[in-house]
């Protein structure tokens, strides 16, 4: 009997994620894109014609991948989130992938974005906690969720907030750190935030995990535990407390662009997001009250693949 393999496509506005798994949830491919999708998309709310030539690049690997891999169409979920939820042209774009790999792209909302999070970011903490909430930094949305730390996690409250790493730097020039241009966006983020807390009522759920996924956190912990350089597999399922986190974003708020440039852990393309993505991610740590959290490499792509792989079980 021949084997079946998996893949999980996750398309946001930074990059693009492809996860290829056996039948038993043993990885074979992993792959992680810089797309740029939501570069330069603010002014107009549009995908620029760089970064449809960018994602149509990435999708013809992705279809050269799942052929040589021998996915079948029935075993592939692809999904993009705030960029072509938000871009005037983002279903244009959906069209043009299809047209050109045959790679069927859904444009799923915030809050099945954060359930495929969930899903993925879990693994870490189950079993750990009565609780757990996980937030995922994008380039274009950041979404938190309290959820039932079970086998199959329930979601209690979530809530997206329209900013992310990419769309933030832009719209509030934040390249470079400026305290005026940082209190625009922790109140814009903050907005959000009170909504969510009121709801979710932390104090009456108590013993929670907190976990972390995107880039962003893997960083701060390859930075953090001095690896020489952004190695998100070994920083994958690592913890950092509150200090740590707020002593190493403190010196990267004081650095100039061309520093973050040359940080090993950061990098020339990410350099100019990263000062928006610490704004956003440290916001939502401080008004959670967290202590320490668990980085987590897996994600969307993760929960897509574990789905299909239980569907499939399912049906025997």
């Amino acid at each position: 009997m021949t084997s079946k393999n998996y893949a999980g496509i996750d398309l946001g506005s930074n990059s693009c994620k492809l996860l290829i798994c056996d039948e038993n949830g043993r990885a074979l491919c992993v792959k992680n894109y810089p797309t740029r999708l939501a570069e330069g998309m603010y002014k107009e709310n549009k995908i620029t014609p760089e970064a449809f030539e960018r994602g149509q690049q990435c999708f013809f690997d992705c279809r050269q991948l799942l052929d040589k891999y021998n996915v079948s169409p029935q075993n592939l979920r692809a999904i993009t989130t705030a960029a072509c939820r938000m871009a005037a042209n983002g279903r244009e774009f959906v069209k043009k992938i299809y047209d050109e790999s045959h790679i069927r792209l859904e444009i799923i909302d915030g809050r099945e974005e954060a359930l495929l999070n969930l899903k993925g970011a879990a693994e870490h903490v189950r079993g750990k906690s009565k609780y757990l909430i996980v937030y995922d930094l994008g380039g274009g949305s950041t979404e938190v969720t309290l959820a039932a730390n079970t086998d199959n996690p329930e979601i209690l409250q979530t809530i997206s907030i329209p900013w992310g790493a990419r769309n933030a730097s832009e719209a509030f020039n934040l390249v470079e750190y400026s305290e005026e241009a940082g209190d625009r966006l922790r109140v814009e983020v903050d907005g959000y935030l009170d909504d969510f807390l009121t709801k979710a009522d932390l104090a009456a759920h108590s013993d929670i995990c907190f976990v972390a996924t995107s880039s962003t956190p893997l960083r701060l912990v390859s930075m953090i535990r001095g690896f020489g350089d952004y190695n998100r597999e070994r920083a994958d399922g690592l913890k950092m407390s509150r200090q740590e986190m707020d002593e190493a974003i403190d010196g990267l708020l004081r650095a100039r662009r061309e520093e973050l440039a040359q940080n090993p852990y950061i990098g020339d393309k990410r350099s100019y997001i990263f000062i928006a993505a610490c704004v956003i991610f440290r916001r939502i740590y401080e008004r959670l009250g967290i202590s320490e959290l668990t980085a987590s490499l897996k994600s969307a792509k993760d929960g897509i693949v574990a789905e299909l792989i239980a569907r499939d079980r399912k049906e025997g």
